[in-house]
């Protein structure tokens, strides 16, 4: 492994382009380090495969990250956060960042009525992450969750607005609506790409928590705590792998990034 000191990347992985929600935001806080981003996309969704199968995926990705001797890890995808974390920060010598508790605990700091929806891939409601969380936090809070299987694959396809995003969205988030929540919790990645279509069927007077953007920040807040952030001022490196065709990702990564993914190989891991 190379020696890890403050220069050294942070490492991010999610299943495909979820994660970039989080990265985009790691640019906007931490616009000063060096990143490595790993798409996992020849085997994107992880949301449908057993807690085995994630926990696998997600050691050979951390594997693969910590030979690149990054000083700090995020666990951008929330079925690898929700079954495997605990499991990671084990395996390594890094900080190690999920989305579920940032997510969960800027939830409880916003909701009003103590409803809060959490939606996200089959395995993350399965696994009861984020209501776990959220009742560690706060007894007293209701938690509601949902699937939304088919959000990935629009995220994945570009079709994140339009007539069939707007009908997918109406038809998983009516449930969420009838429990009366005031506060939705994005649990996966992918979601916040969708976050205008979910928003206009959702009402403006439900808060969406992107647990995306909370990850960044609780990242932004461990690197100063342990005093390893970047001091250098010259142009941070910006790399990324996926595990399937690069073309695919950059088309739908630069839309979401809003600028030029450079950088790009497709490894095996």
């Amino acid at each position: 492994m190379n020696e890890i000191n403050n220069n050294s990347p942070i490492g991010v992985f999610d299943s495909g382009v979820g994660g970039l929600t989080a990265l985009k935001e790691l640019f906007r806080l931490l616009p000063d380090e060096n990143t490595i981003y790993l798409g996992d996309t020849a085997r994107v969704p992880y949301g449908i495969r057993s807690p085995e199968t994630v926990t696998r995926y997600s050691f050979e990705n951390v594997r693969f990250l910590a030979s690149k001797g990054i000083k700090l890890l995020v666990v951008a995808c929330n079925t690898a956060s929700s079954v495997s974390l605990e499991a990671i920060r084990k395996s390594v010598s890094v900080p190690v960042i999920g989305v579920i508790e940032p997510g969960a605990s800027e939830a409880v700091k916003s909701t009003r009525n103590k409803k809060i929806g959490v939606i996200g891939t089959e395995a993350t409601i399965r696994s009861s992450a984020y209501k776990k969380a959220i009742e560690a936090i706060d007894g007293s809070v209701q938690v509601f969750g949902f699937s939304c299987p088919l959000f990935v694959p629009l995220v994945e396809e570009g079709w994140i607005e339009g007539e069939i995003a707007m009908m997918i969205a109406e038809k998983y988030l009516r449930k969420v609506k009838e429990k009366g929540v005031d506060t939705l919790v994005l649990g996966c990645t992918h979601y916040p790409l969708l976050k205008k279509v979910i928003a206009e069927v959702m009402g403006s007077d439900i808060r969406l928590i992107d647990s995306a953007v909370e990850a960044a920040k609780r990242t932004a807040g461990t690197l100063k705590k342990d005093g390893i952030e970047r001091r250098v001022k010259e142009r941070p490196s910006r790399e990324f792998y996926v595990t399937d065709s690069p073309e695919r990702f950059i088309m739908v990564g630069e839309r979401f990034l809003q600028q030029k993914i450079e950088r790009i190989e497709k490894i095996e891991l």
